[in-house]
């Protein structure tokens, strides 16, 4: 386990980020909070819960032959919920004084996929939109087999497979948001997870 708030953490970060562009980091998270977030989910995905969807803004859709995951925010009002997202603003600043990136805020939510759920390659920012800079996904499944399914694929540009990563509770996967295509495949457990993604300021877009 790492302290993910040091600066030996945040220089190991950066320099993935500038070559290769991502990274896995597994057994990261203290276990302790891992658990936390894992009764979380397991308490809200079927209350609070709603069919995730496709595209953004006024061009969302549902399509569950592309994704099958089921979502919810995270509150900053709510533990763990708020433990989660103090160590990400800790890891915006860390990158924004190594890297100059620009990090203005972080968006988040759990995902929760059924048996039989996946979500198709693609990409969580349209090149140059600039609205999501840097991806994370942390893992809450204990106990992963191999016949479970459910791994996060990583490819490049080419659409060259670059890594296969199992959905390991406490992995945390980072990658730059526009250069990295990814898919979940099937799941044939249930399988829980965090997304998130560190957006710029929309006023400096125009958005």
């Amino acid at each position: 386990m790492t302290d993910m708030s040091n600066e030996a953490f945040f220089d190991r970060v950066a320099a993935a980020l500038e070559q290769p562009g991502y990274l896995v980091l597994p057994q990261l998270v203290d276990p302790a909070l891992v658990a936390q977030l894992q009764q979380r989910l397991t308490q809200q995905h079927s209350a609070e819960f709603r069919d995730a969807a496709i595209g953004r803004g006024s061009q969302q859709q549902r399509n569950q032959t592309i994704r099958g995951d089921r979502i919810r925010w995270l509150s900053p009002d709510v533990q763990p919920d708020a433990q989660w997202l103090v160590l990400m603003e800790q890891l915006r600043v860390g990158l924004n004084q190594r890297l100059f990136m620009g990090l203005f805020d972080y968006e988040s939510h759990y995902a929760w996929y059924r048996p039989g759920a996946f979500y198709r390659k693609h990409v969580d920012a349209l090149p140059g939109s600039r609205n999501r800079i840097l991806t994370t996904v942390l893992f809450l499944n204990e106990q992963w087999g191999a016949t479970d399914g459910g791994e996060l694929q990583i490819f490049d540009t080419e659409n060259n497979l670059l890594q296969q990563v199992v959905p390991e509770a406490g992995t945390l996967v980072i990658f730059l948001s526009e250069r990295f295509p990814h898919e979940v495949l099937t799941t044939h457990r249930g399988r829980g997870s965090i997304a998130g993604w560190f957006r710029l300021s929309n006023s400096h877009y125009g958005f």
